[in-house]
């Protein structure tokens, strides 16, 4: 059965991408906008500035310099946006009668942002981020743990080695121009996808789009990042944290977004850790009762991927039980690999996942989102039946080869987050790493 989102699309003089989907179900329509810059088009010493940018961009532009929450949602709109290490996105969904405001709005801040940023805006919007950093990364129970593995994956130089959020000493150390570069080189027309989805006649938008956005400049060429990673051998490490049981996390390196093997890893975590008939759930938790939690994840991002799993121990179990179990279980998959039923059943949970984001037209995974993510990646804004279908291609060989591939015959990285003065429960041997 075809699941598309019918869509037509045209590039402007100026190389903005404009994707169009009709949807007259309500008068409401969804501008999506993505600009293909992340935290992985910044450099060790100027890193969060991506997500800096995604703070700013809400304050105001030289032709509306307030901020741009007040009018839209006066004009009964919603709007957000968010930051990754691959894209920036910023979103509105609102009345049919609001939609030239919502386009004059982003226009204006890809064309006009620079007037309005001012040494005040920019030094009041890094607070927030360090202020957010401190929240729910260096303040909240593990939250460290993510930026220690990424660091550990990835060498120095390599775009993914950083967090999104930055370090908290290159925000300090970041100066006004640097930032203003920054947005000249990635925030332009030349480097963005437009959505537009819901309730405006196609020929109507793609007009729109041209008199809010064509009379924009190009902006530089962007050339597109490549970088390779590996681990030449296994890395144990220790952290010590104010939380009162200890979590191990096992990292490897796995393939890219929509790469050969992405699928199989994706069901593959299924099976391993998604519900409580999940083979580690159902070990771990509810037949030996030694962990409280178990997820995994095949974490797909455009250049390189990371498959994990994160497994919180029970009261007293120390975590050489859990690492034991986890491998063993890995091992197993790899040698036999799913049965039937987990495939049906991954295959089932991963259709549940493109009918939501079918639901809405905007919004975080809306269908004008998924357009735009599409576009931007692959370059077609219809590749929604393609990655379907690999899912349905999964088969027990095609994902126990998987395993073997990217985790039986290649090197982990494992963290141990330990209560503080408790490193008796930590993997042995663990190397103290420590996040500034």
């Amino acid at each position: 059965m075809k699941m598309q989102i019918p869509f037509a699309k045209r590039t402007l003089a100026n190389g903005l991408d404009v994707i169009v989907h009709e949807d007259h179900q309500l008068p409401m329509v969804a501008v999506n906008l993505w600009y293909h810059v992340g935290s992985k088009n910044e450099r060790p010493g100027r890193t969060g500035f991506a997500h800096l940018f995604e703070h700013l961009m809400f304050e105001g532009s030289e032709h509306h310099d307030h901020g741009y929450f007040p009018p839209l949602q006066r004009a009964g709109g919603q709007l957000n946006g968010s930051t990754n290490a691959d894209r920036t996105n910023y979103w509105e969904v609102v009345p049919t009668g609001a939609l030239d405001l919502a386009l004059w709005m982003e226009s204006d801040r890809m064309g006009y942002l620079l007037p309005a940023l001012t040494g005040q805006k920019f030094n009041n919007q890094r607070d927030v981020v360090l202020n957010e950093r401190r929240q729910n990364y260096e303040n909240r129970p593990y939250g460290l743990a993510g930026i220690a593995l990424s660091a550990a994956m990835f060498p120095p130089d390599h775009p993914y080695h950083w967090p999104t959020i930055g370090s908290a000493e290159d925000l300090l150390a970041a100066k006004l121009d640097h930032v203003r570069e920054f947005f000249q080189t990635y925030y332009h027309a030349g480097n963005a996808s437009l959505s537009l989805a819901g309730d405006v006649e196609t020929h109507q938008a793609f007009e729109l789009a041209e008199k809010y956005f064509g009379g924009l400049p190009a902006g530089p060429e962007v050339k597109r990042i490549r970088a390779d990673a590996y681990l030449s051998e296994s890395k144990n490490l220790l952290m010590e944290d104010r939380v009162e049981l200890p979590r191990l996390y096992i990292s490897w390196h796995s393939p890219a977004m929509f790469a050969e093997d992405d699928a199989e890893l994706d069901i593959v975590a299924d099976v391993l850790a998604h519900g409580k008939t999940s083979r580690l759930y159902k070990m771990l938790v509810y037949e030996r009762r030694i962990a409280t939690d178990v997820s995994a994840y095949q974490l797909s991002r455009e250049m390189a991927g990371m498959f994990q799993i994160a497994c919180t121990a029970a009261a007293g179990i120390a975590l050489p039980e859990l690492n034991a179990a986890i491998l063993g279980a890995v091992m197993e998959l790899g040698h036999h690999g799913p049965t039937a039923a987990e495939i049906e059943r991954g295959v089932a949970q991963t259709e549940a996942q493109f009918v939501y984001r079918l639901q809405t037209i905007g919004g975080f995974g809306g269908k004008g989102d998924q357009l735009n993510a599409y576009n931007t990646f692959v370059g077609d804004p219809g590749f929604f039946d393609v990655d379907r279908q690999r899912y349905f291609d999964v088969t027990s060989h095609g994902a126990a080869a998987a395993v073997r591939r990217w985790l039986l015959k290649a090197p982990p990285v494992s963290l141990s987050v330990v209560p503080r003065g408790r490193r008796d429960l930590a993997l042995p041997d663990a190397s103290e790493v420590r996040v500034s």
